[in-house]
């Protein structure tokens, strides 16, 4: 899978950005705020529908317009696909070769983009939220069912916490309608955690493999899904989830009126890093947290290829400058042939490129992109 002809407008600072790409690696050198991220973080909406930055999108349409547009034309499986996501004001549109998309869970999927920022070097030591985001964006992308389920379980807590919030204020009184709404939420629920397990299974060996081709260490990665109902395990079906799920609401239903939120559920839930079976996120050094984020980009490359017969694109903003040259060379090592690579630095100095064979270098100013031996677009 490959991004051939990419077009953006009026995205962020990329006014009017038209630019074709190589199949391989694709490099774009600049000085902060000139454009780089703001690309690649388009590239990603045009597969995902949603930014890695930002949960408005309104904020991605440019100063004093009424629309942002982003198309691309790939080629996956001897098949050539044209994509297209309009932003208003009022919304999003997606089409796939022309044709528009009735739901955009219909859209997503078409491409798939894993990107590494140097946020996600956080992805040990941060807050169990962005480990739970991670999960959503990387599983939304690869199966629509999760990417169903996830987006109605968001929709559904919202409606039982403020309804939880109204009972706590004495705005309302009907108990029976929020056991309802908790049968419901604990359905969806289990779901989604059903799915997790699932695609952390297949992430886990996946992730082991790389951070043992990466550490120098010899430790031992492992994986292990943490929900916030305790008796829940991986052996559990989607209907012992549920019924799991259904009597920890009721066990917490007083707690939830009085705090008017609901306490357990995906929503809570956790992803536990640990080498040799020591938490990395209490013990591991910086170095050994930063090797497991990337090796959790690699597995997730793998991953997607396991189950779409597809290599990803891979986009790595601006992170070459944060890795030792032990581990930037791992990592082109463990990409080179594989996958489509578009990465953003400021700088080529420090960093191994020595492993890349002819990339294709562009600068960014601007918003507007260059080839280094001649202007793309003006």
């Amino acid at each position: 899978m490959y991004l051939k002809h990419f077009v953006a407008q009026n995205y962020r600072n990329l006014q009017q950005l038209d630019v074709e790409f190589d199949p391989n690696v694709n490099i774009f050198i600049g000085q902060n705020a000139q454009g780089k991220t703001n690309l690649l973080e388009a590239i990603y909406f045009l597969a995902l529908t949603r930014s890695h930055r930002t949960s408005s999108d309104k904020e991605l349409i440019a100063f004093n317009q009424e629309y942002a547009n982003i198309s691309g034309h790939i080629y996956k499986s001897q098949l050539d696909l044209s994509l297209r996501v309009l932003i208003t004001k009022k919304g999003k549109k997606g089409w796939v070769n022309r044709v528009e998309q009735a739901k955009l869970s219909k859209y997503v999927g078409q491409l798939n983009a894993i990107l590494f920022s140097p946020e996600d070097l956080d992805l040990i030591k941060g807050a169990p939220a962005l480990r739970r985001r991670f999960m959503d964006q990387e599983f939304g992308q690869i199966n629509p069912e999760y990417l169903y389920f996830a987006s109605k379980y968001r929709q559904v807590l919202q409606q039982k916490n403020n309804y939880l919030k109204q009972l706590s204020k004495g705005q309302a009184h009907d108990q029976l309608f929020l056991d309802v709404l908790a049968d419901q939420l604990a359905g969806i629920a289990a779901e989604v955690i059903v799915r997790r397990y699932k695609f952390l299974n297949y992430l886990r060996t996946y992730a082991r493999d790389a951070y043992a081709h990466i550490s120098t260490g010899g430790e031992e990665l492992t994986l292990t899904y943490r929900p916030s109902v305790p008796e829940i395990t991986a052996d559990d079906s989607t209907e012992v989830i549920y019924q799991k799920l259904l009597a920890n609401f009721k066990k917490n239903k007083a707690a939830e009126m009085r705090k008017g939120t609901t306490l357990s559920g995906p929503h809570r839930d956790d992803i536990e890093f640990a080498l040799d079976g020591k938490d990395a996120h209490l013990y591991g050094s910086q170095g050994q947290q930063r090797t497991i984020a990337l090796s959790v980009k690699l597995a997730e490359i793998q991953l997607v290829h396991q189950l779409t017969a597809e290599y990803p694109l891979l986009l790595l903003d601006d992170v070459m400058s944060e890795l030792d040259h032990g581990r930037q060379s791992a990592l082109l090592n463990y990409i080179h042939g594989k996958t489509q690579t578009f990465i953003t630095t400021t700088d080529l100095t420090g960093i191994s490129w020595e492993i890349i064979k002819k990339p294709q270098v562009y600068r960014i100013k601007s918003g507007k992109i260059y080839l280094e031996k001649g202007e793309l677009n003006g």
